[in-house]
């Protein structure tokens, strides 16, 4: 009898993983901060499939009996070969014209993690964030190192030149411009914060994990990192919760929003949607921030909170149907039962 409350309170910290069946479930985000009347109907239409098409791959995975860290995997790695999203081709520019990518995954179930940072040739660092994980004894790779263990372990590299797309050289050129004039306005701004993808996924034995890759913040500089690769920060995963944020990253690391959450669930047993919304909605805001997140817990409870114009987003449950929604407006399910649960919310 010891054993098991010993066993109870432990899980209930969500440091050993009580595994149970369960119905899989898969989240992604394509980064908050979307401006409504910026988007052209052609954009709409490709983001929309390939949002789409990431839900389909990753549930593939979890429907073939993989593990919730492939479903991630294979569900950014679809994001990030896409130019229309802020993450492998098509991340945007630091301030002297280079390609910085950032990305993390975490296994909930063991609590083992890999994050690797400042990188320019790795064509999916989603994929080494997960080498880092399961080969080698570290957390977190920065830099050249990052790419020599990249090598190593035969995760592909491409000249810098392939993450390059003509929008994103321009919004450098523009931002360039106002840095000169000393002149940002609003909408440039918040820009200049967003742009992030991520996953979080419940598989059929009950254990969850969380994703996040981002090319960073437009125009940044001196070799600056957000909270993409930093566990706990953008990217959580225990036995109990799944976190993958995208937002002002200084205020998701000041917060430390994505373990916050999940600690709101498993320690204080807070609903997810509640404990997502006060770190989200409120926590962040309060202090200047704004963004979003997606959460699951090991219930299969979804929420999709944020705070700005729009969030990129989409869910798939047991039912096997896609759901992709955009804007702040729009219906992705809220209030509705998931197939799979009975919480799932765009914002709270």
């Amino acid at each position: 009898m010891k054993y098991c409350r010993l066993v109870a309170a432990v899980a209930a910290l969500g440091i050993v993983s009580m595994s149970h069946a369960a119905s899989p479930v898969l989240v992604i985000h394509g980064g908050a901060g979307v401006i409504k009347r910026e988007m052209s109907p052609a954009r709409e239409k490709a983001v929309r499939a390939a949002l789409t098409q990431a839900l389909k791959d990753g549930y593939a995975q979890l429907k073939a009996g993989k593990t919730a860290v492939d479903a991630v995997a294979a569900a950014i790695t679809v994001l990030e070969d896409d130019p229309n999203f802020n993450a492998g081709k098509g991340s945007v520019f630091t301030h002297d014209g280079k390609n910085e990518l950032d990305a993390a995954i975490m296994d909930g179930s063991t609590l083992e993690a890999g994050s690797v940072a400042g990188v320019h040739r790795v064509k999916n660092p989603i994929l080494l964030a997960r080498a880092v994980m399961e080969k080698s004894s570290h957390v977190m790779l920065v830099g050249e190192g990052a790419e020599e263990f990249a090598k190593s372990v035969g995760i592909e590299l491409v000249d810098p030149a392939y993450f390059r797309t003509e929008e994103r050289w321009q919004q450098l050129q523009k931002a360039l411009k106002e840095d000169a004039e000393h002149a940002r306005h609003s909408d440039v701004e918040t820009a200049k914060h967003f742009g992030t993808v991520g996953a979080v996924a419940l598989d059929a034995q009950g254990h969850l994990a969380a994703g996040t890759s981002t090319g960073g913040m437009n125009d940044k500089r001196w070799g600056r990192v957000g909270d993409s690769p930093i566990i706990g920060a953008g990217t959580y995963a225990n036995s109990g919760c799944a976190v993958s944020g995208t937002g002002w990253g200084e205020f998701y690391m000041r917060t430390v929003a994505a373990h916050e959450i999940c600690m709101r669930v498993t320690q204080m047993r807070v609903p997810l949607r509640r404990a997502a919304a006060e770190v989200i909605n409120q926590e962040i805001p309060s202090m200047g921030g704004n963004g979003g997140a997606i959460a699951l817990d090991s219930d299969g409870n979804v929420t999709m909170p944020f705070n700005t114009d729009g969030m990129y987003r989409g869910w798939i449950g047991a039912d096997g149907v896609p759901h992709v929604a955009i804007y702040g407006d729009e219906n992705d399910g809220a209030g509705e039962p998931l197939p799979a649960a009975a919480d799932s919310t765009a914002q709270p």
